[in-house]
């Protein structure tokens, strides 16, 4: 299926690795000039030169914090005229609710509510102008099954939930369509780092932290990245014009509720 994403340009925020590098592959596969971001030089040239050597898209490497000023201007300046945004970056790690204080709320709001809204909104004027447009946020399972020791994650992920939802019915008629991705446990760098931190707080071995997490999914195991990058490139889609504000969990059937 040809996704119609050919010649595309695309922004893909922390995509050096992980769930952000799946998605900037399945949109290089489709054809779409991608970037690839992150604050490491080597991991950026190392993730860079991997699509450059399976794909004839475009790479634009650009290593910077796209929690900062400067970061998201080095991050808009790889493509004037972005026809894809996707907002993505690391979260903190398990910490007790009472453990949390005003410092560290500051900083998390900051990298996972402010600096991706102002991403859109330096972009999504000119996506309305030019007809199309494809903004999709990686955020969380937990903004619908919030945890009590991720209260920093799904907090300022469910408020992004909340005001990409509010400006997509505005957007959608001028075909510029905005949809989260909602991920469990997959295969990555962040599930072992989470790993590790779970394993500590309950008192076991990371292998039995591992076993235990994947006993309690429906599917009985982890997502592989390369069936995110998928579900991704399929919302930025020219067929995906119909599909907006939605919140696509990807969970391995693991969401007790309705969606």
């Amino acid at each position: 299926m040809d996704l119609g994403l050919n010649g595309r340009n695309a922004i893909v925020m922390a995509s050096s690795r992980g769930l952000g590098f799946a998605c900037a592959e399945a949109l290089a596969r489709e054809g779409a000039n991608v970037t690839i971001n992150g604050r490491n030089a080597e991991v950026v040239r190392a993730a860079s030169d991997t699509l450059r050597e399976s794909y004839d898209s475009r790479v634009c490497e650009v290593v910077a914090d796209a929690s900062t000023q400067e970061g998201r201007k080095l991050l808009l300046s790889a493509y004037e005229n972005p026809d894809i945004l996707i907002l993505n970056g690391g979260g903190p790690p398990p910490i007790p609710f009472q453990k949390t204080d005003e410092k560290v709320w500051q900083k998390t709001l900051n990298e996972t509510l402010t600096s991706p809204l102002l991403m859109v909104q330096a972009v999504i004027e000119g996506m309305k102008k030019r007809k199309f447009g494809r903004i999709v946020a990686i955020t969380s399972a937990m903004v619908k099954s919030p945890h009590p020791l991720m209260t920093l994650s799904h907090a300022p992920r469910t408020g992004l939930t909340s005001v990409l939802k509010s400006i997509s019915r505005e957007s959608v008629k001028h075909n510029v369509t905005i949809n989260q991705l909602l991920p469990e446990r997959f295969e990555t760098e962040r599930h072992r780092s989470l790993l590790k931190s779970t394993a500590k707080l309950q008192n076991k071995s990371v292998e039995e932290a591992e076993q235990d997490i994947k006993t309690s999914l429906a599917s009985g195991r982890l997502g592989r990245p390369e069936e995110f990058g998928d579900a991704c490139a399929f919302l930025c889609a020219a067929q995906s014009g119909y599909i907006c504000g939605q919140n696509l969990m990807l969970d391995g059937g693991n969401y007790k509720g309705q969606s």
